[in-house]
């Protein structure tokens, strides 16, 4: 597979089969969408060198990528009458405005980790994500849009769900609440890690979850390249 540019990834998404699906990747690993599309990610080798994450940056992608990635998302959830859609930070927030828009809503939630001095403390939760596992936050709901949500169908969105632990605390965050999301949605399914995650969470949150797409974890073989396990072992 030829190199990429940094700056060119999330750029396109291309017709199925134009690049071979050997299940060895390089430089970059090709997602493929249900409708057999293929998007190019840049993979991000773990710190043991011996395994790797395709990675998405939503708010880099081409507007024609959040585009397509906010159709599929809305067509999904179409079918559940959600009347909002509220968004985790940051980059939920821009898939989750488009989703909403997709649907035909004026508006959406966004959630944030910036207190403002009329949020209130118990309307928060701790926050960590698998790209800022040192960064203490916590996440915010304005007390202000809670009506908005209360006895309403309600999408929770991010970018990526990836080890849970994100949407798990906006999770955390809405049923404290009083609100319970009828559907969790995103972009990419990043690895099984999530599913532990959110089955920890109530049992019901993993059947609640769609995404566009799934990525493995990767792992380098013995010519250096990197293939999920089930190729790896033949399977």
């Amino acid at each position: 597979m030829t190199e990429m540019a940094p700056h060119d990834f999330w750029q396109e998404i291309h017709p199925s089969g134009t690049f071979a699906d050997d299940g060895e990747f390089t430089s970059f690993y090709v997602a493929v969408l249900e409708d057999g599309r293929q998007l190019r990610l840049p993979i991000r080798a773990l710190a043991d060198g011996d395994h790797a994450l395709a990675s998405l940056i939503v708010n880099q992608a081409s507007f024609a990528v959040l585009d397509a990635f906010a159709e599929s998302l809305a067509e999904k959830i179409r079918p559940m009458r959600i009347d909002i859609v509220a968004g985790l930070p940051t980059l939920g927030l821009t898939l989750a405005a488009a989703v909403a828009q997709k649907l035909g809503h004026s508006r959406y939630v966004p959630l944030g980790t910036s207190r403002k001095f009329w949020y209130r403390d118990e309307l928060s939760v701790a926050l960590s994500s698998i790209t800022t596992p040192m960064q203490q936050k916590r996440l915010y709901i304005d007390p202000r849009m809670l009506p908005l949500l209360k006895g309403r169908r309600v999408a929770l969105i991010d970018d990526v769900i990836s080890s849970g632990t994100s949407i798990v605390a906006g999770i955390n965050l809405l049923t404290g609440c009083g609100i319970e999301p009828a559907v969790i949605a995103a972009a990419m399914l990043q690895s099984e890690r999530w599913r532990e995650s959110l089955a920890a969470a109530g049992p019901q949150w993993t059947t609640r979850t769609v995404g566009v797409f799934a990525t493995p974890i990767l792992e380098r073989n013995e010519a250096g390249r990197w293939q999920a396990p089930s190729a790896r072992r033949g399977t």
